[in-house]
């Protein structure tokens, strides 16, 4: 059986700038996510940042891309649109996209969902409680009730999205606040989750939990098929 390929796509800003953060990923965070995912079986990850040529998404790389991770913050707008609609284009053919956490405003994101993707939002480090509202979900085999991490930053509704197809976890902060941190949505025919964890000043992508989500979700998101878009003049199949 071939392998799932992916690629982690990660803006690559806060981890040169921010000492916290270097301390936290001396690897670099996409190098984290992909390491892991290489660890289980059947997938086979390689990595790509903002600055590489065409942001290191050109058509070869795509072409080569089962499920495209994305994780971006501060330099949203710096994404070219002409990348934004080859990826795009991707999804809609078939291939697989994970938003990871601040991903929600990233460019893509707002242009396959079609709204603002807004939420309120607090870095004040407090205790984050993920709930698991889908234990039949292949996005939570192996997850227990909940995950709890005991240091994260605060999102809250509302959140400025369609209505998932799947609603996965619901996230309860020590503030009181609530989230849809796990949603799914199929756009053409490529399937995206977005997961709410991820800010980079806290060690969210060494937990093997929240690891385990994302290699379940490369797993769940794969292409059933990759069919290139088209609008062809059709001929009657029956006598006219």
């Amino acid at each position: 059986m071939k392998p799932i390929k992916v690629t982690v796509w990660n803006e690559f800003r806060h981890e040169k700038i921010n000492e916290k953060v270097k301390k936290i990923y001396p690897d670099v965070m996409h190098a984290v996510i992909a390491n892991s995912l290489n660890k289980a079986e059947g997938i086979k990850a390689v990595t790509a940042t903002l600055d590489q040529p065409r942001h290191g998404l050109t058509d070869k790389v795509l072409e080569n891309t089962d499920v495209l991770i994305w994780w971006g913050h501060m330099a949203h707008n710096e994404v070219a649109d002409e990348v934004v609609e080859k990826v795009k284009t991707k999804v809609l053919e078939g291939m697989g996209l994970i938003v990871l956490h601040s991903g929600h405003f990233s460019k893509i994101f707002r242009s396959l969902l079609g709204t603002n993707c807004s939420l309120r939002w607090r870095e004040d480090g407090q205790k984050e409680r993920l709930w698991n509202i889908e234990p039949a979900h292949p996005i939570t085999e192996g997850i227990g009730e909940y995950i709890e991490l005991p240091h994260t930053e605060m999102y809250g509704e509302r959140f400025d999205i369609p209505t998932p197809d799947k609603l996965i976890f619901i996230s309860w902060f020590a503030g009181g606040e609530v989230f849809r941190s796990g949603c799914t949505w199929q756009r053409g025919h490529g399937k995206i989750f977005y997961f709410r964890p991820g800010h980079e000043t806290f060690p969210i992508f060494h937990d093997p939990q929240i690891i385990k989500v994302i290699t379940n979700a490369v797993r769940w998101a794969k292409p059933t098929i990759m069919k290139k878009d088209s609008c062809p003049n059709s001929p009657a199949l029956e006598k006219i």
